[in-house]
């Protein structure tokens, strides 16, 4: 099984933490694992380079980590802490000359479309950011290394255009396709490498509150986040796992997200032999204190396996 790197660029909620305003004992910490941006996540697997959501911090997140490009952005769902900041893929199109491949299901790109107007107009502002988008749902999907042939030129007061084997340049258009699925008839919960140079994805169905959103499996590490319940049916998808995120905003009930005994009960069933939280809110402890109540609760509850919380630049491998 290939090999995959996952690295947390955030792991706060909405608000992230620090949120303007509050004074609390996690929002004035001095640590810097108490810092957390909006939710996002990038995993290199099979020469891919993925982003998974592009929220508000997205360009922050990129330079703090460096990245210079990117072979496809994953869409869980469409609330603005995990799209805010698609507009800022322009850079990426303007070094690369490369429009950003976007992967999400229908109701997210309709919602694109209504937030991003611009981006998908017949007639595009100059400057737009320029994409292409992929559809898929929760079935097991194959995505192909390597950027397209068609480079992105820059025309002034006119905008992007691609330019033709002939010298002419054609406008970029709004190009929608319907993404590969992998043949899953045998099925086994592992993820792998399909000759050449496809590389099969896993996508995981679960609902947010009443909203359907996906997570990812990439070898032996999942990336779940904004999930209040997981049908017992996508269990099979996470089994053998090094390393899962699960999401808990909470002690207490949550109507969109898990609590943390919902997520602890989760992270027992599904059996990583770690498991990350992710999403969280300043009402949980300072980090290294958490920390330590997560071992302590795991320890009452009878989880053999690790749980900890995540935090921002977070590097796993599995």
């Amino acid at each position: 099984m290939m090999q995959a790197k996952l690295t947390f660029l955030g792991t706060g909620t909405s608000l992230g933490v620090p949120i303007v305003g509050c004074s609390c004992n996690v929002c004035t910490s001095p640590d810097s694992k108490d810092k957390r941006l909006r939710a996002s996540a990038l995993v290199e697997y099979g020469g891919l380079r993925i982003l998974i959501d592009a929220g508000p911090d997205f360009r922050y997140q990129m330079l703090r980590q460096n990245v210079c490009a990117l072979d496809a952005i994953f869409l869980t769902h469409n609330h603005k802490d995990h799209t805010g900041g698609i507009d800022d893929v322009r850079a990426l199109n303007y070094i690369a000359r490369q429009a950003v491949a976007i992967w999400c299901e229908e109701p997210v790109y309709k919602s694109l479309k209504q937030s991003y107007g611009y981006i998908f107009s017949d007639i595009k502002y100059p400057g737009a950011p320029e994409v292409n988008i992929h559809l898929i749902d929760e079935r097991p999907f194959i995505i192909y290394p390597g950027h397209s042939d068609k480079v992105l030129d820059w025309v002034h007061d006119v905008g992007y255009r691609y330019r033709l084997a002939d010298g002419s340049l054609v406008p970029t258009g709004e190009p929608v396709a319907i993404a590969e699925k992998a043949d899953d008839a045998g099925y086994s919960g592992l993820c792998k490498g399909l000759g050449g140079d496809g590389v099969e994805i896993i996508p995981i169905r679960g609902l947010h509150d009443k909203m359907p959103v996906l997570g990812f499996r990439f070898g032996n590490i999942a990336y779940i986040t904004d999930m209040s319940s997981l049908p017992h049916s996508e269990l099979n998808k996470l089994k053998g796992l090094e390393h899962v995120s699960l999401n808990t905003v909470s002690y207490k009930p949550h109507h969109s997200h898990f609590s943390l005994d919902e997520a602890l009960e989760l992270a027992g069933r599904i059996g990583a032999r770690n498991t990350w939280l992710t999403h969280l809110s300043h009402t949980f402890p300072r980090h290294s204190e958490f920390e330590e109540q997560l071992a302590l609760m795991c320890l009452q509850k009878g989880i053999k396996n690790k749980v900890r919380p995540a935090w921002d630049g977070l590097e796993i491998v599995g």
